[in-house]
């Protein structure tokens, strides 16, 4: 007699989030993203449904960042220094799935940039790229609350995805998001409960559940990798119980942690046994990306274009499988 493969059946599923809009939808857009929707632990297609697989969305900086070895450096080039050149290159080059634009240089400690250039660098990207964007702060709450809205308000009807919404600092933000039809990114520090305290918090405020993105934290592999993982474990179990202030899909910022990583970015003159750091950083964030995913990610902001088409394969392989 044949075995038959027990399914676990779960009474929730995770909400899906849908980033960009097309002209046909009101946007700008060349598509439409969807990301959640699972009913079941990652991967496990025999007994759950993953209506929109995981993306990768590329990283672009308001300014050329300092912190950047050459390994990561050297696939853009001049670009670094022209952000509107680098989100074109990202779309028409590296085929992204969508974009992040990241506002760093808007902090008090780094240039300072003015709500004007800002402003003009958003218009500029949104008119000349054409893919679902995701747009963050810097960081500093008075500076966030001061250009975030703005943004808002000039990429509306884009759908775009807005963050990071933090416990201390979230309502500024909800409410440009409820008024230019935006979606926000739920940042917690790696903490189940104030992942779920905070999406509470913006729900009350009157977006919808359909609308947040968590933003769990995470570490690089060697660098708390394993316990973010359980984080995120523990929340998709909670969510697939029947939580539904945990239902909302992940996103990852594995760039910017694998980066950090001093193993990504050592010259092989300083450690000559741990080889080629061109070879080394790429698979560094590749397996980072890697495990997130299994961890149930569903959108990885990542840097490195040759790390993204390492992962861009495995998901298909994920799928397939």
């Amino acid at each position: 007699m044949p075995l038959e493969l027990i399914k676990e059946k779960w009474s929730n599923k995770i909400d899906v989030v849908t980033i960009g809009a097309t002209k046909a939808e009101g946007g700008t857009r060349s598509k439409a993203i969807k990301v959640g929707g699972e009913t079941g632990l990652p991967y496990l297609l025999e007994e759950s449904e993953m209506p929109h697989k995981p993306v990768i969305a590329m990283e672009i900086f308001d300014v050329a960042p300092d912190d950047w070895p050459d390994t990561l450096k050297d696939p853009y080039g001049e670009v670094l220094n022209n952000p509107l050149e680098w989100a074109m290159k990202c779309e028409n080059e590296f085929k992204a799935d969508l974009l992040t634009i990241r506002l760093s240089g808007i902090h008090p400690d780094a240039q300072n940039r003015s709500e004007e250039d800002t402003v003009k660098l958003i218009n500029e990207i949104t008119a000349k790229v054409k893919l679902p964007l995701i747009i963050l702060g810097c960081g500093d709450d008075a500076k966030d609350n001061l250009i975030l809205p703005r943004c808002a308000e000039i990429t509306k009807g884009e759908r775009c995805l807005i963050g990071d919404a933090v416990q201390k600092n979230y309502k500024t933000i909800v409410a440009a998001c409820l008024a230019y039809g935006h979606s926000i990114i739920a940042e917690s520090p790696i903490d189940i409960n104030i992942a779920k305290q905070l999406n509470i918090l913006i729900s009350e405020m009157g977006l919808p559940q359909e609308r947040i993105v968590i933003n769990p934290t995470v570490g690089a592999l060697g660098y708390g990798m394993e316990y973010a993982y359980s984080i995120m474990e523990r929340a998709r179990i909670a969510a697939f119980g029947g939580d539904k202030m945990l239902s909302q899909p992940f996103i990852c910022f594995v760039g910017q942690e694998a980066w950090r990583a001093k193993e990504a970015k050592a010259k092989i003159s300083e450690f000559p046994e741990w080889g080629n750091e061109k070879e080394r950083g790429i698979l560094w964030e590749a397996v980072t990306a890697s495990a997130f995913l299994q961890a149930g990610a569903d959108i990885l902001i990542m840097r490195h274009p040759k790390a993204i088409e390492i992962v861009k394969k495995h998901i298909e392989e994920l799928i397939k499988n």
